[in-house]
């Protein structure tokens, strides 16, 4: 039996990483970016620009049994978003159908940005989507587009994406952030890895016989006070002062459960914000 073939549409941080563990498990994977070298070792490069209309050269000709379109949008406006994540994504799905290729399963990268919820409740697959700026609005238009494609789809919503590379928040925290702590901005995250991770174990599922809802939430277990992670992260860097000029952040919040993938098997690899951001400052 010939490995599983995928198609990474947009091969960046978290693209990569999971390339790299569809590799691990043997998959055949190929990945479309600008820049070709910055692709893991293995992976079969698409040189290409999601926002050009031309199928590039090097699109396979063979069989794309999964199609994981995982995008990023270079200008954050309206058009570049829509850019991205709409025009993008009808872009790949010509391309399929320029060569007859119907991949078994479709992931489409999304956001919580979709949901509005501005008290702290809880928030699920099921719950209202009320995106209330730009961002939010062009991901439920590309979702919409991913789930009317004709190929069998799902949209996985990631939340707070962090991990190397992506260290913001200590960056603020080392100039001396400091938060609202009453009414609690709870804020919702993902290990980079732990985002990979569960569109690998996605594929695997559909791969393995297994049937997917058509929405999924990517969050750690424990959703939490904004406050509470800067006070853990200013004792762990051992941070004292606060910064004169430190920015005051004030927000709607929302707490995203996890619950729908746990059900299925998946699990994270770093739980809440303490394994992830211990495991990013120990190196």
């Amino acid at each position: 039996m010939s490995a599983p073939s995928v198609v990474i549409a947009g091969c960046g941080d978290v693209g990569s990483r999971l390339a790299s563990q569809l590799l691990a498990s043997g998959w055949e994977v190929h990945g479309l970016r600008r820049d070709i070298s910055r692709l893991p070792a293995g992976v079969i490069g698409i040189a290409g620009d999601l926002f050009n209309k031309d199928c590039p050269d090097t699109w396979p000709i063979g069989g794309v049994d999964y199609l994981v379109y995982c995008a990023a949008a270079t200008d954050h406006d309206e058009a570049g978003y829509r850019a991205a994540y709409v025009e993008g994504l009808k872009h790949v799905l010509e391309w399929l159908g320029d060569y007859g290729q119907e991949p078994k399963h479709l992931l489409f990268v999304s956001s919580s940005s979709v949901y509005g919820q501005q008290n702290g409740e809880w928030v699920d697959e099921t719950s209202e989507t009320q995106a209330k700026g730009y961002s939010g609005q062009v991901m439920l238009e590309a979702e919409q587009v991913a789930l009317n494609s004709g190929i069998p789809a799902s949209i996985v919503r990631l939340t707070g994406i962090y991990g190397p590379g992506r260290e913001w928040l200590l960056t603020q925290v080392r100039q001396g952030y400091r938060v609202a702590i009453d009414p609690p901005l709870y804020g919702n995250r993902i290990h980079a890895d732990d985002a990979a991770g569960l569109l690998a174990f996605l594929l695997r599922h559909v791969e393995q016989g297994g049937s997917l809802d058509k929405v999924y939430i990517g969050v750690d277990d424990a959703p939490a006070p904004l406050a509470e992670v800067v006070a853990w992260l200013r004792e762990y860097l051992g941070v004292t002062e606060w910064s004169e000029d430190a920015s005051v952040r004030r927000a709607g919040s929302k707490q995203c459960s996890n619950a729908r993938a746990k059900t299925l098997g998946w699990a994270p690899t770093y739980p809440t914000y303490r394994e992830g951001y211990a495991a990013i400052l120990k190196g």
